[in-house]
């Protein structure tokens, strides 16, 4: 009996050097969530005798993220956070945008394009120390699924089930072409199977395999996160021992905060400050076309949106330029269809250009009476707040009066969701046109990022026959359908589509973002000297 007392302690050693990486106790599941000081999060470097100076680095937000939640939202803000704490089974290249593995290591799908199997990477721990296996995966799908924001993403296959410890597989009942790419979304965030099972509240504390560990939040000021010092990716290791997600809503406080060394690295540009901040010395900027389309969306379930000529009597109204150069400093695109036109599968076809004598004679031939006609239109930042000032005044000019009324960020959300709105500038981007159409589109979408809250069962039905195209050109056509179908219902005014730009200074390495605005903040590092 003695022989197996040591191995014994050595295991549970492990374990409890497993647990302390992210700061976690063992105790009560493993709960995730305990803060810990950036001496404790980071270590010695090898041949010294005090510990090395913690790193720690102030990332700027214009909005505070409404949940710490993997899966209830649909939240740009909120995805930055899951980013810090949890890995996907794919990911979506920064550059490309195309889907590729991230705790999945290999996979394979049979001829009919019907069965698909996917193994997953050995050794990759939670942060309360479990080992992630298949179990894990798969109950983490099913988890998902049971959110209205990840219904669009997990509602694809007819059977999903476990092989072995590492392997599991699901089937569709048609070929379905955006398999890989429904599992790069945050639905296919891994969590603990055990922590799942228990009801686990994510929200508050989240536990997953990501590079960085929750610490402690502050509402309406910031979010905090210590490095996970036993991360799996060897190619990605984390060196800042804490990031510090700042929440500043003004945007010239942002911008003062760069220039002062409070804050690191801002997300949320001001475009405003965007010449001044390439003039000042210790600041880099990086702008590259994005694939995010900004829009004021329409409730076609509420009077006067429900009749398309009225729509049409918005979208004649405004100049999308002007909007581009007020609320944006002029920087991305300005935009005609409710549909991303870098994508394939874009056409202006059946558009409505500004053209404000149309503008008059749509609201004239819609019969709405606009004389005692009050509009409120939400926003949520500076930016949105611009785009619907230059909005309000093209209006009046046809005689519609629009009223402006700001919320945080999430009472903006809740209004959306619940479709208590009239009018709202928001925006959305995807990695494809596919998923932006389901996202923007379908039905299965409503109380998520159906902001327009359409409802068409030939649209949606276009969409599926085009998820069920293998074949590119073929799935591009389908594509081409659907925008011209879009383009014609005008249920939305689309403004521009926006830059992507990233304010830093410059002992900060790292800093790299792709078109659609992702990045991998386990990538960024203090430049020496």
């Amino acid at each position: 009996m003695k022989r197996n007392i040591i191995p014994a302690l050595l295991l549970l050693a492990a374990l409890l050097l497993s647990l302390a990486a992210c700061g976690l106790s063992p105790k009560a599941g493993g709960t995730a969530g305990t803060q810990t000081s950036g001496a404790e999060a980071g270590s010695a470097p090898a041949g010294t005798q005090e510990p090395a100076q913690p790193s720690r680095i102030v990332i700027a937000i214009a909005s505070e993220p409404s949940t710490l939640h993997p899966f209830d939202h649909s939240a740009v803000v909120c995805g930055y956070m899951n980013q810090m704490t949890y890995n996907k089974l794919f990911t979506t290249d920064i550059d490309t945008l195309e889907p590729v593995p991230e705790l999945v290591d290999s996979y394979t799908c049979s001829e009919d394009g019907l069965t698909w199997t996917f193994t997953l990477r050995r050794g990759v721990r939670f942060q309360n120390g479990e080992e992630m296996t298949a179990a894990d995966a798969v109950a983490s799908l099913e988890y998902a699924g049971t959110f209205a924001f990840c219904s669009r993403y997990t509602s694809f296959w007819e059977t999903l089930e476990q092989v072995d410890d590492y392997t599991f597989r699901l089937t569709t009942a048609a070929p379905y072409s955006q398999t890989l790419s429904d599992l790069s979304a945050n639905s296919a965030c891994v969590l603990p199977k055990s922590l799942i099972d228990a009801g686990h509240d994510f929200a508050q504390q989240p536990c997953g395999t990501g590079p960085y560990c929750f610490a402690s939040q502050s509402i309406g000021d910031s979010v905090t996160f210590t490095r996970n010092a036993d991360y799996f990716d060897a190619d990605h290791q984390p060196t800042i021992d804490t990031v510090i997600w700042k929440v500043i809503p003004e945007g010239a406080s942002r911008t003062i905060g760069l220039e002062t060394g409070e804050i690191d690295l801002v997300i949320d540009v001001e475009q405003n400050d965007v010449k001044r901040l390439q003039e000042t010395e210790g600041i880099e900027v990086t702008a590259i076309t994005g694939t995010r389309l900004s829009f004021m969306t329409m409730n076609s379930q509420q009077a006067p949106f429900d009749n398309i000529l009225f729509r049409k009597a918005m979208n004649a109204a405004v100049d999308r330029q002007a909007v581009l150069d007020v609320a944006a400093g002029g920087l991305g695109t300005a935009a005609l269809s409710p549909n991303p036109e870098v994508y394939a599968g874009s056409t202006l076809e059946n558009t409505t250009p500004y053209d404000p004598e149309l503008a008059a004679q749509l609201l004239a031939q819609s019969g709405v009476d606009t004389e005692n006609l009050v509009l409120t239109c939400l926003c949520y930042s500076d930016e949105t707040r611009r785009s619907a000032e230059v909005i309000q005044a093209a209006l009046q000019e046809i005689g519609i009066t629009m009223e402006i009324e700001t919320l945080d960020f999430a009472a903006f959300l809740s209004s959306m969701l619940e479709g208590d709105y009239q009018l709202a500038v928001a925006g959305y981007s995807s990695t494809n046109m596919l998923t932006y159409m389901r996202g923007l589109w379908h039905s299965a979408s409503l109380g998520a990022s159906n902001a327009a809250r359409l409802i068409d069962p030939e649209i949606d039905a276009l969409i599926e026959q085009a998820e069920a195209q293998l074949d590119p050109q073929a799935r591009t056509g389908i594509l081409l359908e659907i925008c011209r179908r879009t383009n014609d219902l005008s249920l939305l005014v689309p403004l521009y589509t926006t830059s992507v730009i990233r304010a830093y200074r410059s002992d900060l390495g790292g800093v790299h973002a792709g078109p659609s605005g992702l990045m991998r903040y386990q990538d960024l590092y203090r430049l020496e000297g």
